[in-house]
This record gives structure tokens, C-alpha cells and sequence, in this order.
């Protein structure tokens, strides 16, 4: 797909920012943990968490990295866009990617992150009913599965 390739060693401080930009706007006010997000979430431990996942790391790049997924055994991992960027279609360009190329059959968002919920809906997900609560919290994870995907 036009504008999506593998990530490389020289993607990770990018693919970071991104996710930790994603993180602090929609995850830090449900948490409200400032030791978290703003001393253990940073690039370098960013990064290095994911030097050992390139084979798993696609980005979209248009002379800029503007965002990227990670999709292993049938589940999108990860999904983030640049937040200013958010809204102009790389996002639905991902998934489609990771649907189509890399067989991404599910996925678990947080359960109060409802515009996420809301945009793999729009985009051929269906809320299954399973929950799991995200690790060392009490709030939930729910998963989300294609639409004509019945395993």
C-alpha cells in the first residue's frame, strides 16, 4: 500500500514520540499517573521495548513518519497516528494495511477509549464481548473482532 513500509532502526525514536504523544492525550486522563507518563513513558525506553519488534513495526511515510501498527498472529497490537495528524485517513490506511497485508483479525482497546472503539467500528470491527482488565489496573480492555471474521 502506497506510503506503508517496514519499520527500520532509524523509525524507533519516531514510532515512540508517536505513541507517547497517543498515550498522554487519551490514556493519562483516565489513569492520572504522573510517574508513569512522565518519567517511565519516554523515547529511550520506547525505543528499546521495540528493537527486538521491527518484523512486527510498519509505518506510514510520506517523507514524514506520521504514524504506524504493529499486528503479530491475526492481532493489531498497535495502531497510533500523530495526533495534530489524526483525522485525514492514515489511521484507515493502516488498518486497511493491517487487515489486508499482515491478516489482523482483532484487536483490544480500552474500553473508555470510545472514539478508538468508535474508529475501528466505522472501519469493519464489531465489539465481540470479551473483556479483560489491562494489566496492573481495574479498568478494562475490550476486544473487537472483524465483522465476517467468525473463528
Amino acid at each position: 500500500m502506497k506510503n506503508i513500509r517496514k519499520a527500520t532502526p532509524n523509525d524507533l525514536a519516531r514510532i515512540a514520540e508517536i505513541e507517547i504523544f497517543n498515550y498522554r492525550l487519551n490514556f493519562y486522563p483516565i489513569f492520572l499517573s504522573d510517574w508513569y507518563y512522565f518519567n517511565i513513558l519516554n523515547v529511550p525506553a520506547r525505543m528499546d521495548k521495540y528493537k527486538d519488534s521491527l518484523d512486527s513495526l510498519w509505518v506510514y511515510d510520506d517523507g514524514v513518519v506520521k504514524g504506524f501498527v504493529m499486528a503479530e498472529n491475526r492481532e493489531i497490537k498497535k495502531l497510533f497516528v500523530e495526533p495534530v495528524l489524526q483525522s485525514k485517513g492514515i489511521g484507515r490506511r493502516l488498518l486497511e494495511f493491517a487487515k489486508a497485508d499482515l491478516g489482523g483479525k482483532y484487536l483490544w482497546a480500552l474500553e473508555k477509549n470510545t472514539r478508538a472503539i468508535s474508529f475501528y467500528t466505522r472501519n469493519g470491527f464489531m465489539l465481540n464481548g470479551d473483556k479483560k482488565f489491562e494489566d496492573d489496573t481495574t479498568e478494562y480492555l475490550v476486544k473487537l473482532t472483524l465483522e465476517n471474521d467468525y473463528d
